[in-house]
Protein backbone atom coordinates (compact mmCIF):
# COMPACT_ATOMS: atom_id res chain seq x y z
CA UNK A 1 0.00 0.00 0.00
CA UNK A 2 2.85 2.36 0.88
CA UNK A 3 4.42 1.71 -2.51
CA UNK A 4 1.15 2.53 -4.28
CA UNK A 5 0.82 5.82 -2.36
CA UNK A 6 4.45 6.66 -3.15
CA UNK A 7 3.80 6.11 -6.86
CA UNK A 8 0.57 8.10 -6.62
CA UNK A 9 2.25 11.18 -5.16
CA UNK A 10 5.18 10.81 -7.55
CA UNK A 11 2.73 10.78 -10.45
CA UNK A 12 0.83 13.78 -9.09
CA UNK A 13 4.05 15.79 -8.68
CA UNK A 14 5.07 14.89 -12.25
CA UNK A 15 1.66 15.90 -13.47
CA UNK A 16 1.88 19.19 -11.56
CA UNK A 17 5.15 20.11 -13.31
CA UNK A 18 3.74 19.09 -16.70
CA UNK A 19 0.68 21.24 -15.97
CA UNK A 20 2.76 24.35 -15.31
CA UNK A 21 4.38 23.97 -18.73
CA UNK A 22 1.29 22.67 -20.58
CA UNK A 23 -0.70 25.73 -19.53
CA UNK A 24 1.71 27.89 -21.51
CA UNK A 25 1.17 25.76 -24.60
CA UNK A 26 -2.60 25.74 -24.30
CA UNK A 27 -2.95 29.46 -23.48
CA UNK A 28 -0.88 30.52 -26.50
CA UNK A 29 -2.72 28.07 -28.76
CA UNK A 30 -6.08 29.27 -27.46
CA UNK A 31 -5.22 32.92 -28.22
CA UNK A 32 -3.35 32.77 -31.54
CA UNK A 33 -3.61 29.14 -32.66
CA UNK A 34 0.18 28.64 -32.49
CA UNK A 35 2.15 25.82 -30.88
CA UNK A 36 5.06 27.56 -29.15
CA UNK A 37 7.69 24.82 -29.40
CA UNK A 38 10.22 27.11 -27.71
CA UNK A 39 8.18 26.97 -24.51
CA UNK A 40 10.19 24.04 -23.13
CA UNK A 41 13.35 26.11 -23.47
CA UNK A 42 11.73 28.88 -21.40
CA UNK A 43 11.28 26.27 -18.66
CA UNK A 44 14.97 25.38 -19.00
CA UNK A 45 16.03 29.05 -18.85
CA UNK A 46 13.96 29.47 -15.68
CA UNK A 47 15.80 26.55 -14.10
CA UNK A 48 19.21 27.97 -15.08
CA UNK A 49 18.30 31.46 -13.85
CA UNK A 50 17.21 30.17 -10.46
CA UNK A 51 20.39 28.03 -10.32
CA UNK A 52 22.68 31.03 -10.98
CA UNK A 53 20.88 33.34 -8.56
CA UNK A 54 20.63 30.69 -5.83
CA UNK A 55 24.34 29.87 -6.16
CA UNK A 56 25.35 33.53 -5.89
CA UNK A 57 23.07 34.18 -2.90
CA UNK A 58 24.34 31.03 -1.15
CA UNK A 59 27.92 32.22 -1.52
CA UNK A 60 26.91 35.63 -0.15
CA UNK A 61 25.38 33.95 2.90
CA UNK A 62 21.71 34.79 2.39
CA UNK A 63 19.16 32.82 4.51
CA UNK A 64 17.40 29.88 2.87
CA UNK A 65 13.97 31.54 2.62
CA UNK A 66 15.43 34.64 0.98
CA UNK A 67 17.30 32.47 -1.52
CA UNK A 68 14.11 30.62 -2.49
CA UNK A 69 12.07 33.82 -2.91
CA UNK A 70 14.72 35.81 -4.78
CA UNK A 71 15.77 32.90 -7.01
CA UNK A 72 12.14 32.21 -7.90
CA UNK A 73 11.42 35.87 -8.54
CA UNK A 74 14.49 36.22 -10.75
CA UNK A 75 13.54 33.09 -12.72
CA UNK A 76 9.99 34.37 -13.30
CA UNK A 77 11.07 37.85 -14.39
CA UNK A 78 13.89 36.64 -16.66
CA UNK A 79 11.80 33.90 -18.28
CA UNK A 80 8.87 36.28 -18.76
CA UNK A 81 11.19 38.70 -20.55
CA UNK A 82 12.31 35.88 -22.83
CA UNK A 83 8.71 34.93 -23.56
CA UNK A 84 7.81 38.53 -24.36
CA UNK A 85 10.86 38.98 -26.61
CA UNK A 86 10.32 35.70 -28.47
CA UNK A 87 6.72 36.66 -29.25
CA UNK A 88 7.79 40.03 -30.63
CA UNK A 89 10.74 38.75 -32.68
CA UNK A 90 9.75 35.27 -33.86
CA UNK A 91 5.94 35.13 -33.86
CA UNK A 92 4.39 38.58 -34.26
CA UNK A 93 5.88 39.21 -37.76
CA UNK A 94 4.39 35.86 -38.88
CA UNK A 95 0.96 36.30 -37.34
CA UNK A 96 -0.74 36.54 -40.75
CA UNK A 97 1.63 34.14 -42.51
CA UNK A 98 0.78 30.49 -43.24
CA UNK A 99 0.70 28.23 -40.19
CA UNK A 100 3.73 26.31 -41.44
CA UNK A 101 5.90 29.45 -41.36
CA UNK A 102 5.07 30.11 -37.72
CA UNK A 103 5.67 26.45 -36.86
CA UNK A 104 9.12 26.48 -38.46
CA UNK A 105 9.93 29.73 -36.64
CA UNK A 106 8.93 28.14 -33.31
CA UNK A 107 11.12 25.08 -33.90
CA UNK A 108 14.01 27.32 -35.00
CA UNK A 109 13.67 29.42 -31.84
CA UNK A 110 13.70 26.26 -29.72
CA UNK A 111 16.96 25.09 -31.31
CA UNK A 112 18.47 28.57 -31.02
CA UNK A 113 17.76 28.79 -27.29
CA UNK A 114 19.11 25.29 -26.68
CA UNK A 115 22.40 26.09 -28.37
CA UNK A 116 22.55 29.55 -26.82
CA UNK A 117 22.41 28.08 -23.31
CA UNK A 118 24.81 25.30 -24.33
CA UNK A 119 27.42 27.87 -25.41
CA UNK A 120 26.73 30.27 -22.54
CA UNK A 121 26.80 27.55 -19.84
CA UNK A 122 27.95 23.96 -20.43
CA UNK A 123 26.81 20.66 -21.90
CA UNK A 124 27.43 18.90 -18.58
CA UNK A 125 24.86 18.30 -15.88
CA UNK A 126 25.18 20.88 -13.11
CA UNK A 127 24.31 20.11 -9.47
CA UNK A 128 21.31 22.20 -8.42
CA UNK A 129 21.19 23.32 -4.77
CA UNK A 130 18.45 21.82 -2.61
CA UNK A 131 16.20 24.84 -2.14
CA UNK A 132 13.30 22.85 -0.67
CA UNK A 133 14.16 21.78 2.92
CA UNK A 134 13.09 18.53 4.55
CA UNK A 135 10.21 19.38 6.90
CA UNK A 136 10.24 17.80 10.34
CA UNK A 137 6.47 17.26 10.43
CA UNK A 138 6.73 15.08 7.31
CA UNK A 139 9.41 12.81 8.76
CA UNK A 140 6.96 9.96 9.63
CA UNK A 141 5.88 9.71 5.97
CA UNK A 142 9.16 10.79 4.36
CA UNK A 143 9.64 7.29 2.92
CA UNK A 144 6.35 7.69 1.02
CA UNK A 145 6.04 11.39 0.21
CA UNK A 146 9.02 13.73 0.08
CA UNK A 147 8.95 17.38 1.11
CA UNK A 148 9.75 18.45 -2.45
CA UNK A 149 6.78 16.46 -3.81
CA UNK A 150 4.47 18.15 -1.32
CA UNK A 151 5.83 21.64 -2.11
CA UNK A 152 5.43 21.02 -5.84
CA UNK A 153 1.79 20.01 -5.34
CA UNK A 154 1.00 22.94 -3.01
CA UNK A 155 2.69 25.57 -5.18
CA UNK A 156 1.11 24.22 -8.36
CA UNK A 157 -2.35 24.17 -6.74
CA UNK A 158 -1.97 27.78 -5.59
CA UNK A 159 -0.76 28.84 -9.05
CA UNK A 160 -3.71 27.09 -10.70
CA UNK A 161 -6.17 28.80 -8.36
CA UNK A 162 -4.55 32.17 -9.02
CA UNK A 163 -4.63 31.62 -12.79
CA UNK A 164 -8.28 30.57 -12.67
CA UNK A 165 -9.22 33.69 -10.71
CA UNK A 166 -7.22 35.83 -13.14
CA UNK A 167 -8.90 34.35 -16.21
CA UNK A 168 -12.44 34.44 -14.81
CA UNK A 169 -12.69 37.59 -12.73
CA UNK A 170 -10.16 40.18 -13.91
CA UNK A 171 -10.38 42.63 -16.77
CA UNK A 172 -7.27 41.22 -18.44
CA UNK A 173 -8.68 37.70 -18.08
CA UNK A 174 -11.95 38.67 -19.75
CA UNK A 175 -9.98 40.31 -22.55
CA UNK A 176 -7.97 37.10 -22.99
CA UNK A 177 -11.17 35.04 -23.24
CA UNK A 178 -12.66 37.48 -25.73
CA UNK A 179 -9.49 37.39 -27.86
CA UNK A 180 -9.50 33.61 -27.76
CA UNK A 181 -13.12 33.41 -28.95
CA UNK A 182 -12.90 35.98 -31.76
CA UNK A 183 -9.79 38.09 -32.25
CA UNK A 184 -11.36 40.37 -34.87
CA UNK A 185 -14.43 41.13 -32.77
CA UNK A 186 -12.22 41.74 -29.73
CA UNK A 187 -10.33 44.39 -31.69
CA UNK A 188 -13.61 45.99 -32.78
CA UNK A 189 -14.76 46.44 -29.19
CA UNK A 190 -11.50 48.15 -28.22
CA UNK A 191 -9.34 45.34 -26.83
CA UNK A 192 -5.62 45.77 -27.50
CA UNK A 193 -5.07 42.31 -28.96
CA UNK A 194 -1.30 42.73 -29.33
CA UNK A 195 -1.00 43.53 -25.63
CA UNK A 196 -3.21 40.57 -24.69
CA UNK A 197 -1.04 38.21 -26.74
CA UNK A 198 2.11 39.57 -25.08
CA UNK A 199 0.54 39.15 -21.63
CA UNK A 200 -0.37 35.57 -22.52
CA UNK A 201 3.26 34.78 -23.41
CA UNK A 202 4.45 36.47 -20.20
CA UNK A 203 2.06 34.49 -17.99
CA UNK A 204 2.86 31.20 -19.73
CA UNK A 205 6.61 31.83 -19.45
CA UNK A 206 6.28 32.70 -15.76
CA UNK A 207 4.47 29.43 -15.05
CA UNK A 208 7.16 27.48 -16.92
CA UNK A 209 9.88 29.24 -14.88
CA UNK A 210 8.22 28.20 -11.62
CA UNK A 211 8.08 24.62 -12.88
CA UNK A 212 11.74 24.75 -13.92
CA UNK A 213 12.87 25.88 -10.50
CA UNK A 214 10.73 23.35 -8.63
CA UNK A 215 11.71 20.33 -10.68
CA UNK A 216 15.41 21.30 -10.75
CA UNK A 217 15.45 21.53 -6.96
CA UNK A 218 13.59 18.22 -6.74
CA UNK A 219 15.89 16.31 -9.11
CA UNK A 220 19.08 18.07 -8.03
CA UNK A 221 20.65 18.69 -11.44
CA UNK A 222 20.08 20.59 -14.69
CA UNK A 223 21.53 20.83 -18.20
CA UNK A 224 20.69 22.62 -21.44
CA UNK A 225 18.54 19.73 -22.78
CA UNK A 226 15.98 19.42 -19.97
CA UNK A 227 13.60 21.84 -21.67
CA UNK A 228 13.20 19.72 -24.80
CA UNK A 229 12.13 16.57 -22.96
CA UNK A 230 9.85 18.40 -20.53
CA UNK A 231 8.39 20.47 -23.37
CA UNK A 232 7.51 17.40 -25.43
CA UNK A 233 5.87 15.74 -22.41
CA UNK A 234 3.92 18.89 -21.53
CA UNK A 235 2.80 19.32 -25.14
CA UNK A 236 1.63 15.70 -25.06
CA UNK A 237 -0.31 16.44 -21.87
CA UNK A 238 -1.93 19.52 -23.44
CA UNK A 239 -3.03 17.53 -26.50
CA UNK A 240 -4.17 14.67 -24.27
CA UNK A 241 -6.43 16.96 -22.25
CA UNK A 242 -7.55 19.04 -25.22
CA UNK A 243 -5.27 21.71 -26.65
CA UNK A 244 -6.69 25.17 -25.99
CA UNK A 245 -8.52 24.09 -22.83
CA UNK A 246 -6.98 25.18 -19.51
CA UNK A 247 -8.79 22.52 -17.40
CA UNK A 248 -7.88 20.02 -20.14
CA UNK A 249 -4.18 20.89 -19.85
CA UNK A 250 -4.29 20.25 -16.10
CA UNK A 251 -6.26 17.01 -16.43
CA UNK A 252 -4.06 15.74 -19.27
CA UNK A 253 -0.93 16.51 -17.23
CA UNK A 254 -2.22 14.61 -14.20
CA UNK A 255 -3.24 11.61 -16.34
CA UNK A 256 0.16 11.58 -18.07
CA UNK A 257 2.07 11.94 -14.81
CA UNK A 258 0.17 9.09 -13.15
CA UNK A 259 0.55 6.87 -16.23
CA UNK A 260 4.32 7.37 -16.25
CA UNK A 261 4.66 6.87 -12.52
CA UNK A 262 2.68 3.61 -12.33
CA UNK A 263 4.24 2.28 -15.53
CA UNK A 264 7.70 2.94 -14.09
CA UNK A 265 6.83 1.42 -10.73
CA UNK A 266 4.94 -1.70 -11.81
CA UNK A 267 6.43 -2.47 -15.22
CA UNK A 268 9.80 -0.89 -16.01
CA UNK A 269 11.29 2.56 -16.32
CA UNK A 270 12.40 1.55 -19.83
CA UNK A 271 8.74 1.63 -20.93
CA UNK A 272 7.82 4.95 -19.30
CA UNK A 273 7.62 6.88 -22.57
CA UNK A 274 6.00 3.96 -24.38
CA UNK A 275 3.03 3.95 -22.01
CA UNK A 276 2.75 7.74 -22.06
CA UNK A 277 2.63 8.09 -25.83
CA UNK A 278 0.53 4.94 -26.27
CA UNK A 279 -2.07 6.57 -24.03
CA UNK A 280 -1.93 9.68 -26.22
CA UNK A 281 -2.46 7.62 -29.36
CA UNK A 282 -5.45 5.81 -27.86
CA UNK A 283 -7.07 9.08 -26.71
CA UNK A 284 -6.59 10.67 -30.12
CA UNK A 285 -8.00 7.61 -31.90
CA UNK A 286 -11.21 7.53 -29.86
CA UNK A 287 -11.46 11.26 -29.02
CA UNK A 288 -9.29 13.31 -31.40
CA UNK A 289 -10.09 16.61 -29.67
CA UNK A 290 -8.66 15.36 -26.37
CA UNK A 291 -10.36 14.53 -23.08
CA UNK A 292 -11.94 17.96 -22.54
CA UNK A 293 -11.34 19.45 -25.98
CA UNK A 294 -14.18 20.76 -28.13
CA UNK A 295 -14.72 19.54 -31.64
CA UNK A 296 -14.50 22.35 -34.18
CA UNK A 297 -17.27 22.21 -36.73
CA UNK A 298 -16.76 23.78 -40.12
CA UNK A 299 -19.74 25.78 -41.36
CA UNK A 300 -20.44 25.63 -45.08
Amino acid sequence: MDYFIELLFSGLSRGAIYALIALGYTMVYGIIGLINFAHGEIYMIGAFTSFIVATILTILGFPALAIIVLAGLAAVIWSASYGFTIEKIAYKPLRHAPRLSALISAIGMSMFLQNYVLLAQTSDFLPFPQLIPDFDFMEPIAHIVGSSDMIILVVTTLVMIGLTLLIKYTKIGKAMRATSQDRTMAMLVGINVNRIISVTFIIGSSLAAIGGMLVASHIGQINFYIGFIAGIKAFTAAVLGGIGSIPGAVLGSVVLGLTESFATGYVSSDYEDVFAFSLLVLILIFKPSGILGKVDTQKV
